[in-house]
């Protein structure tokens, strides 16, 4: 079996990064061209707004049934497998998503992209976790998750200078582009390991035919809700709130979305030295876990406010979700080696695809209540199924990663 290694700069980490860069690229990329998109395609403010809520939901199932595919393949297969499929999904996606001309091609091609998009984060950080040594995978995996999210920003600053169909084709081209510098990438010697053994690979009911592998797998879902609440609802819709509020300014969602990936992509490579430091996961997750608290407190209290304040508490919230590369690391290290994969891949989509079930809580107390008061409930109701989730979740700091899930 491969040996460990105990530098977090090597190959793997670099075309991890670079995947996961390709990957948020394409993810955030209708977020940022939303507004923009749809209304080259005709629609005006009311029915921009909800055709985004209904693509943007396809997209996430999409990326939820696609979890499930790559990581029972991952398992299966190898990650290697994975990184390869997934990438020639998405790109291809990407490139057709230039050509749309109504929303329900739009919503289609995204929800295709999305099955693509949901392998990528999963298999790269699985590999990361199994070929980085233990005492360093937390600080691997941060940097992949930090580096790779400043695949945003890129989308921010492409979309100023081309149009959203061109964004898009750039998308294709660079996921195509990155397969060139996966033939450099290694498969795990965990991974090869256990295809000599006779155990199940790769079996996503597992976790569920066990009352322990279960509540594990639900908690590593339940921590991670506050990210999408944040990005799916109060980054994207950040316009929408503003108008509520009584920001008299234009807030341009795609700058909210810009500002809040550069704070994030800041605070993952942050978060992995602070949980070294602590030599704990649960512990650098509470601290954020207090920021996000405040920041949403912040946002919802900016009445009568200005557009650069709202991006300024935009980045706030991004730099206090930025646990995202902690959350997906505990998911690899709660699992065997026969399952990590599935764990990794599925959880964060798992978390993704919840974003409809959100939407629709936030919609739904619009019908009891007005915008922004469905708004902070929802964050409420969330953040406190987060924190339960996190106090009932074991500690994986330093966790050894060599076994099998019977």
């Amino acid at each position: 079996m491969q040996k460990s290694s105990d530098s977090i700069f090597n190959i793997t980490v670099l075309v991890a990064a670079l995947g996961y860069f390709v990957d948020i690229y394409d993810l955030l990329l209708f977020n940022i061209v939303r507004v923009d998109s749809l209304k080259d395609l005709g629609l005006d403010k009311a029915m921009i707004k909800s055709a985004g809520e209904f693509i943007i939901s396809i997209q996430m199932i999409g990326l939820l049934i696609g979890g499930i595919i790559w990581g029972v393949m991952g398992d299966k297969k190898g990650r290697l497998s994975v990184l390869f499929g997934s990438i020639i999904l998405y790109s291809l996606a990407n490139i057709l998503n230039g050509f749309v001309q109504t929303t329900n091609q739009y919503a289609l091609v995204r929800f295709v992209a999305g099955v693509g998009l949901a392998g990528e984060l999963g298999a790269g950080i699985t590999l990361v976790t199994e070929l980085i040594s233990k005492e360093k995978r937390g600080m691997s995996t941060s940097l992949v998750a930090g580096l790779g999210l400043t695949g945003a920003v890129a989308a921010y600053f492409i979309s100023l200078n081309f149009s959203w169909r061109i964004c898009y084709f750039i998308g294709g081209g660079l996921g195509f582009c990155l397969l060139l510098l996966r033939i450099s990438v290694f498969e795990s010697g965990m991974f090869n390991q256990v295809k000599l053994q006779q155990v199940a690979r790769g079996n996503f009911f597992m976790f569920f035919n066990n009352r322990h592998r279960f509540k594990k797998y639900m908690l590593a879902i339940l921590i991670g809700l506050p990210t999408w609440y944040v990005i799916g609802i109060l980054i994207a819709f950040s316009n929408n709130f503003a108008s509520e509020l009584g920001i008299s300014e234009e807030v341009l969602p795609k700058k909210s979305t810009m500002l809040a990936y550069v704070s994030i992509s800041v605070a993952d490579l942050l978060v992995g030295f602070v949980s070294q430091w602590l030599r704990s996961r649960k512990k650098a997750l509470y601290i954020f876990y207090i920021f996000t608290a405040i920041a949403i407190i912040f946002y919802f209290t900016q009445h009568n406010g200005t557009a650069a304040g709202m991006y300024i508490i935009c980045a706030a919230l991004g730099f206090a979700t930025g646990f995202w590369a902690i959350f997906v690391t505990m998911a690899a290290e709660q699992f065997g080696t026969n399952l990590r994969a599935t764990a990794a891949t599925t959880v964060p989509n798992m978390v993704r695809g919840a974003l409809p079930l959100m939407l629709l809580l936030f919609n739904g107390l619009q019908n009891v209540t007005d915008f922004l008061t469905a708004g902070w409930i929802t964050g409420i109701i969330i953040m406190v199924i987060s924190c339960t989730a996190v106090y009932f979740t074991e500690e994986t700091f330093g966790k050894d990663l060599n076994y099998v899930e019977a």
